[in-house]
Protein backbone atom coordinates (compact mmCIF):
# COMPACT_ATOMS: atom_id res chain seq x y z
CA UNK A 1 0.00 0.00 0.00
CA UNK A 2 1.34 3.44 -0.93
CA UNK A 3 2.19 5.64 2.06
CA UNK A 4 -0.21 8.45 1.13
CA UNK A 5 -3.23 6.15 1.57
CA UNK A 6 -3.00 5.41 5.34
CA UNK A 7 -1.86 8.99 5.93
CA UNK A 8 -4.98 10.30 4.17
CA UNK A 9 -7.32 7.98 6.09
CA UNK A 10 -5.74 9.02 9.40
CA UNK A 11 -6.05 12.68 8.41
CA UNK A 12 -9.73 12.19 7.55
CA UNK A 13 -10.36 10.68 10.98
CA UNK A 14 -8.58 13.57 12.72
CA UNK A 15 -10.48 16.11 10.62
CA UNK A 16 -13.78 14.50 11.55
CA UNK A 17 -12.84 14.60 15.22
CA UNK A 18 -11.87 18.26 14.92
CA UNK A 19 -15.13 19.14 13.14
CA UNK A 20 -17.16 17.37 15.81
CA UNK A 21 -15.35 19.32 18.52
CA UNK A 22 -15.94 22.57 16.60
CA UNK A 23 -19.64 21.82 16.36
CA UNK A 24 -19.73 21.29 20.11
CA UNK A 25 -18.05 24.66 20.69
CA UNK A 26 -20.02 26.58 18.06
CA UNK A 27 -22.90 27.17 20.48
CA UNK A 28 -20.51 28.82 22.93
CA UNK A 29 -18.28 30.71 20.50
CA UNK A 30 -20.29 31.35 17.35
CA UNK A 31 -19.15 30.64 13.80
CA UNK A 32 -16.15 33.00 13.79
CA UNK A 33 -14.82 31.85 17.14
CA UNK A 34 -15.21 28.18 16.25
CA UNK A 35 -13.34 28.85 13.00
CA UNK A 36 -10.51 30.72 14.74
CA UNK A 37 -9.72 28.04 17.32
CA UNK A 38 -9.05 25.54 14.54
CA UNK A 39 -6.06 27.67 13.48
CA UNK A 40 -5.08 29.67 16.56
CA UNK A 41 -4.76 26.69 18.86
CA UNK A 42 -3.05 24.63 16.20
CA UNK A 43 0.05 26.82 15.71
CA UNK A 44 1.95 25.67 18.83
CA UNK A 45 1.42 22.02 17.96
CA UNK A 46 2.44 22.56 14.34
CA UNK A 47 5.64 24.25 15.57
CA UNK A 48 6.30 21.35 17.96
CA UNK A 49 5.92 18.93 15.05
CA UNK A 50 8.54 20.81 13.03
CA UNK A 51 10.86 20.91 16.06
CA UNK A 52 10.45 17.15 16.53
CA UNK A 53 11.25 16.45 12.88
CA UNK A 54 14.30 18.73 12.98
CA UNK A 55 15.83 18.17 16.42
CA UNK A 56 14.45 14.71 17.11
CA UNK A 57 14.73 13.04 13.71
CA UNK A 58 17.34 15.21 12.02
CA UNK A 59 15.29 16.46 9.07
CA UNK A 60 16.92 19.68 7.76
CA UNK A 61 14.90 22.90 7.73
CA UNK A 62 14.19 24.18 4.21
CA UNK A 63 14.70 27.75 3.05
CA UNK A 64 11.38 29.61 2.53
CA UNK A 65 10.57 30.40 -1.10
CA UNK A 66 8.47 33.15 -2.65
CA UNK A 67 6.16 30.48 -4.03
CA UNK A 68 5.62 29.03 -0.56
CA UNK A 69 4.90 32.47 0.91
CA UNK A 70 2.34 33.39 -1.74
CA UNK A 71 0.73 29.95 -2.19
CA UNK A 72 0.62 29.32 1.56
CA UNK A 73 -1.07 32.66 2.20
CA UNK A 74 -3.64 32.16 -0.55
CA UNK A 75 -4.33 28.63 0.64
CA UNK A 76 -4.66 29.88 4.19
CA UNK A 77 -7.22 32.53 3.26
CA UNK A 78 -9.21 30.07 1.16
CA UNK A 79 -9.25 27.56 4.02
CA UNK A 80 -10.40 30.18 6.52
CA UNK A 81 -13.37 31.07 4.33
CA UNK A 82 -14.11 27.42 3.57
CA UNK A 83 -14.04 26.47 7.26
CA UNK A 84 -16.26 29.44 8.17
CA UNK A 85 -18.84 28.37 5.57
CA UNK A 86 -18.67 24.72 6.65
CA UNK A 87 -19.34 25.61 10.28
CA UNK A 88 -22.10 27.98 9.18
CA UNK A 89 -23.79 25.02 7.46
CA UNK A 90 -24.49 23.49 10.86
CA UNK A 91 -27.17 26.16 11.25
CA UNK A 92 -29.13 24.67 8.33
CA UNK A 93 -28.85 20.88 8.50
CA UNK A 94 -27.77 18.21 10.96
CA UNK A 95 -24.11 17.48 11.49
CA UNK A 96 -23.73 14.67 8.96
CA UNK A 97 -25.73 16.15 6.09
CA UNK A 98 -24.25 19.61 6.65
CA UNK A 99 -20.79 18.17 6.11
CA UNK A 100 -21.99 16.28 3.03
CA UNK A 101 -22.66 19.50 1.13
CA UNK A 102 -18.94 20.25 1.09
CA UNK A 103 -17.96 16.87 -0.34
CA UNK A 104 -18.04 17.91 -3.97
CA UNK A 105 -14.48 19.07 -3.24
CA UNK A 106 -12.69 16.21 -5.08
CA UNK A 107 -14.13 17.26 -8.44
CA UNK A 108 -13.27 20.89 -7.82
CA UNK A 109 -9.82 19.95 -6.49
CA UNK A 110 -9.21 17.93 -9.67
CA UNK A 111 -10.13 20.98 -11.75
CA UNK A 112 -7.89 23.33 -9.76
CA UNK A 113 -5.09 20.74 -9.84
CA UNK A 114 -5.34 20.54 -13.62
CA UNK A 115 -5.47 24.31 -14.10
CA UNK A 116 -2.69 25.21 -11.65
CA UNK A 117 -0.38 22.17 -11.60
CA UNK A 118 -1.32 20.39 -14.82
CA UNK A 119 -2.20 17.21 -12.88
CA UNK A 120 -4.05 14.48 -14.74
CA UNK A 121 -6.64 12.06 -13.33
CA UNK A 122 -7.01 8.55 -14.77
CA UNK A 123 -10.35 7.43 -16.18
CA UNK A 124 -10.72 4.84 -13.41
CA UNK A 125 -10.07 7.43 -10.71
CA UNK A 126 -12.52 9.83 -12.36
CA UNK A 127 -15.24 7.16 -12.31
CA UNK A 128 -14.53 6.44 -8.64
CA UNK A 129 -14.72 10.14 -7.83
CA UNK A 130 -18.10 10.36 -9.56
CA UNK A 131 -19.35 7.32 -7.61
CA UNK A 132 -18.29 9.03 -4.42
CA UNK A 133 -20.02 12.24 -5.39
CA UNK A 134 -23.15 10.20 -6.19
CA UNK A 135 -23.03 8.90 -2.63
CA UNK A 136 -22.84 12.47 -1.39
CA UNK A 137 -25.89 13.45 -3.45
CA UNK A 138 -27.84 10.47 -2.07
CA UNK A 139 -26.97 11.58 1.45
CA UNK A 140 -27.85 15.18 0.69
CA UNK A 141 -31.33 14.22 -0.54
CA UNK A 142 -31.92 11.54 2.10
CA UNK A 143 -34.14 13.67 4.34
CA UNK A 144 -35.72 15.76 1.62
CA UNK A 145 -39.34 15.02 0.58
CA UNK A 146 -39.32 13.78 -3.00
CA UNK A 147 -41.24 16.71 -4.45
CA UNK A 148 -39.89 18.91 -7.22
CA UNK A 149 -39.80 22.05 -5.10
CA UNK A 150 -38.11 20.31 -2.16
CA UNK A 151 -35.44 18.69 -4.32
CA UNK A 152 -34.81 21.97 -6.14
CA UNK A 153 -34.47 23.79 -2.81
CA UNK A 154 -32.00 21.19 -1.55
CA UNK A 155 -29.87 21.25 -4.68
CA UNK A 156 -29.83 24.97 -5.44
CA UNK A 157 -30.97 26.52 -2.16
CA UNK A 158 -28.81 28.60 0.12
CA UNK A 159 -27.30 25.66 2.07
CA UNK A 160 -26.32 23.90 -1.17
CA UNK A 161 -24.70 27.04 -2.56
CA UNK A 162 -22.81 27.59 0.69
CA UNK A 163 -21.63 23.98 0.64
CA UNK A 164 -20.51 24.18 -2.98
CA UNK A 165 -18.63 27.41 -2.31
CA UNK A 166 -16.99 25.84 0.73
CA UNK A 167 -15.95 22.85 -1.38
CA UNK A 168 -14.48 25.11 -4.07
CA UNK A 169 -12.45 27.00 -1.49
CA UNK A 170 -11.24 23.79 0.15
CA UNK A 171 -10.22 22.48 -3.28
CA UNK A 172 -8.35 25.69 -4.09
CA UNK A 173 -6.60 25.69 -0.71
CA UNK A 174 -5.50 22.06 -1.17
CA UNK A 175 -3.86 22.86 -4.51
CA UNK A 176 -2.25 25.97 -3.03
CA UNK A 177 -0.84 23.95 -0.14
CA UNK A 178 0.56 21.30 -2.48
CA UNK A 179 2.18 24.08 -4.49
CA UNK A 180 3.69 25.56 -1.31
CA UNK A 181 5.05 22.22 -0.08
CA UNK A 182 6.54 21.20 -3.43
CA UNK A 183 8.38 24.53 -3.69
CA UNK A 184 10.60 23.59 -0.71
CA UNK A 185 13.81 21.75 -1.55
CA UNK A 186 16.63 20.12 0.36
CA UNK A 187 14.62 18.24 2.96
CA UNK A 188 12.24 15.33 3.48
CA UNK A 189 8.61 15.14 2.40
CA UNK A 190 7.54 15.22 6.04
CA UNK A 191 9.47 18.43 6.68
CA UNK A 192 8.24 20.02 3.44
CA UNK A 193 4.68 19.42 4.59
CA UNK A 194 5.30 20.44 8.21
CA UNK A 195 7.17 23.63 7.32
CA UNK A 196 4.44 24.75 4.91
CA UNK A 197 1.85 23.86 7.55
CA UNK A 198 3.50 26.05 10.22
CA UNK A 199 3.66 28.99 7.84
CA UNK A 200 0.07 28.63 6.63
CA UNK A 201 -1.35 28.12 10.13
CA UNK A 202 0.62 31.07 11.52
CA UNK A 203 -0.59 33.28 8.67
CA UNK A 204 -4.18 32.19 9.30
CA UNK A 205 -3.93 32.86 13.03
CA UNK A 206 -2.51 36.36 12.56
CA UNK A 207 -5.04 37.24 9.84
CA UNK A 208 -8.04 36.01 11.82
CA UNK A 209 -6.89 37.50 15.13
CA UNK A 210 -6.38 40.91 13.50
CA UNK A 211 -9.79 40.80 11.83
CA UNK A 212 -11.56 39.63 14.98
CA UNK A 213 -9.83 42.26 17.15
CA UNK A 214 -11.39 44.94 14.96
CA UNK A 215 -14.71 43.39 13.95
CA UNK A 216 -15.59 40.79 16.60
CA UNK A 217 -13.52 41.37 19.76
CA UNK A 218 -16.09 39.52 21.87
CA UNK A 219 -15.55 36.39 19.76
CA UNK A 220 -11.78 36.69 20.17
CA UNK A 221 -12.07 36.99 23.94
CA UNK A 222 -14.51 34.07 24.05
CA UNK A 223 -12.07 31.96 22.02
CA UNK A 224 -9.30 32.69 24.51
CA UNK A 225 -11.52 31.92 27.49
CA UNK A 226 -12.47 28.55 25.98
CA UNK A 227 -8.85 27.38 25.79
CA UNK A 228 -9.42 24.20 27.83
CA UNK A 229 -11.75 22.82 25.18
CA UNK A 230 -10.29 24.65 22.19
CA UNK A 231 -6.82 23.18 22.67
CA UNK A 232 -8.20 19.77 21.67
CA UNK A 233 -9.51 21.28 18.44
CA UNK A 234 -6.00 22.60 17.81
CA UNK A 235 -4.42 19.20 18.40
CA UNK A 236 -6.91 17.34 16.19
CA UNK A 237 -6.73 20.06 13.54
CA UNK A 238 -2.93 20.01 13.30
CA UNK A 239 -2.84 16.20 13.27
CA UNK A 240 -5.28 16.22 10.36
CA UNK A 241 -3.53 19.08 8.55
CA UNK A 242 -0.13 17.42 8.91
CA UNK A 243 -1.64 14.36 7.28
CA UNK A 244 -3.23 16.37 4.46
CA UNK A 245 -0.05 18.34 3.74
CA UNK A 246 2.07 15.19 3.72
CA UNK A 247 -0.35 13.18 1.57
CA UNK A 248 -0.75 16.05 -0.91
CA UNK A 249 3.02 16.42 -1.14
CA UNK A 250 3.22 12.74 -2.06
CA UNK A 251 0.20 12.45 -4.36
CA UNK A 252 -2.10 14.27 -6.78
CA UNK A 253 -4.55 16.49 -4.84
CA UNK A 254 -7.62 15.01 -6.54
CA UNK A 255 -6.69 11.48 -5.45
CA UNK A 256 -6.05 12.55 -1.87
CA UNK A 257 -9.27 14.54 -1.56
CA UNK A 258 -11.27 11.73 -3.20
CA UNK A 259 -9.94 9.17 -0.73
CA UNK A 260 -10.67 11.67 2.03
CA UNK A 261 -14.39 11.15 1.40
CA UNK A 262 -14.06 8.30 3.89
CA UNK A 263 -14.41 11.11 6.43
CA UNK A 264 -18.15 11.13 5.76
CA UNK A 265 -18.37 7.58 7.09
CA UNK A 266 -16.60 8.78 10.24
CA UNK A 267 -19.07 11.69 10.30
CA UNK A 268 -22.05 9.36 10.40
CA UNK A 269 -20.48 7.34 13.17
CA UNK A 270 -19.96 10.56 15.15
CA UNK A 271 -23.53 11.65 14.42
CA UNK A 272 -24.90 8.33 15.61
CA UNK A 273 -22.64 7.71 18.61
CA UNK A 274 -22.13 11.22 20.01
CA UNK A 275 -24.92 13.45 18.69
CA UNK A 276 -27.57 10.70 18.79
CA UNK A 277 -28.84 11.57 15.31
CA UNK A 278 -30.92 8.97 13.49
CA UNK A 279 -29.37 7.74 10.23
CA UNK A 280 -31.73 7.05 7.32
CA UNK A 281 -31.39 3.99 5.05
CA UNK A 282 -30.64 6.18 2.05
CA UNK A 283 -27.83 7.83 4.00
CA UNK A 284 -26.38 4.38 4.63
CA UNK A 285 -26.61 3.72 0.88
CA UNK A 286 -24.71 6.94 0.27
CA UNK A 287 -22.01 5.81 2.70
CA UNK A 288 -21.76 2.48 0.84
CA UNK A 289 -21.21 4.32 -2.46
CA UNK A 290 -18.53 6.46 -0.86
CA UNK A 291 -16.78 3.40 0.55
CA UNK A 292 -16.90 1.72 -2.88
CA UNK A 293 -15.38 4.83 -4.42
CA UNK A 294 -12.64 4.89 -1.80
CA UNK A 295 -11.85 1.20 -2.30
CA UNK A 296 -11.77 1.75 -6.05
CA UNK A 297 -9.29 4.59 -5.75
CA UNK A 298 -7.06 2.59 -3.41
CA UNK A 299 -7.07 -0.58 -5.54
CA UNK A 300 -7.52 0.71 -9.07
CA UNK A 301 -6.85 4.46 -9.17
Amino acid sequence: MELWIPITIAAAFCQNLRTALQKHLKGRLGTTGATFIRFGYGVPFAALYVAFLHFGLGHPLPDPTATMLVAGALGGLAQILATFLLIHLFSFRNFAVGTAYSKTEPIQAALFGFLVLGEQVSLTAAVCILIGISGVIVITLARVPMTLSAVRSSLIGRPALIGLTSAALFGASAVAYRTASLSLDGTSVAMQAAFALVYATSFQTIAMAAWMAVREPDQLRASLRAWRSAVWVGIAGVAGSAGWFTAMTLQNVAYVRALAQIELVFTFLASWLFFKEVIAKSEILGCVLIVLAVVGIVLLG
